[in-house]
């Protein structure tokens, strides 16, 4: 019927509810031409009005997570490697024949050589990673009004969900120059 139509049968509808002769409704009438503009009217407001999302909540999808290169520290024990195990293996046979301080001064100078290494010592390499190719696996969710528990209480794969999750309305104050 549309919404011309439907002004014209609430018109109907209100001579008959209120016992006054029914209007004429034909092409050119004044209750046409009135219902008519009436539908214009209204359907201007609604594609001018403003409206405003007061309740969403949605699961998110991320498609692809770039990082750059990060900095990392090393352990001193990863720098010294294999070397770590001989330099306890000569301390322990140099103590009884007198060369422990040798080594331990030795030992000292190699930590202090690798020490600046320490913080800041190797680079790890940037992620790039993309939902298509399987690397990336993100779960989250976006939302206006009450926060969700989780992602998990979140489903909008149907009308029913959708309505539940999702408001719109038309606040008047925001409309006020349509008023």
């Amino acid at each position: 019927m549309g919404l011309k139509g439907d002004l014209l049968e609430a018109t109907l509808q209100a001579s008959v509810d209120s016992g006054v002769e029914p209007p004429d409704l034909s092409d050119g009438s004044f209750a046409e031409r009135q219902a008519h503009y009436q539908a214009e009217a209204i359907v201007r407001f609604l594609t001018e009005a403003d409206f405003t999302i007061t309740q969403l909540k949605a699961p998110v999808t991320v498609e692809s997570l770039k990082t750059p290169d990060q900095i990392v520290n090393v352990e001193l024990e990863t720098l010294l490697g294999p070397y770590q195990p001989v330099l306890k293996a000569l301390k322990k046979i140099g103590d009884p024949l007198g060369l422990g301080k040798i080594i331990d001064k030795l030992e000292g100078e190699i930590e202090k050589a690798i020490k600046p290494l320490l913080e800041g010592g190797a680079k790890l390499a940037g992620l790039e990673l993309g939902k298509d190719d399987g690397a990336l696996e993100c779960v989250g969710y976006v939302y206006i009004g009450d926060e969700p528990d989780s992602v998990d209480s979140i489903d909008v794969s149907d009308e029913q969900g959708q309505t539940a999750n999702t408001t719109v309305k038309l606040i008047l104050d925001n409309n006020q120059d349509l008023t």
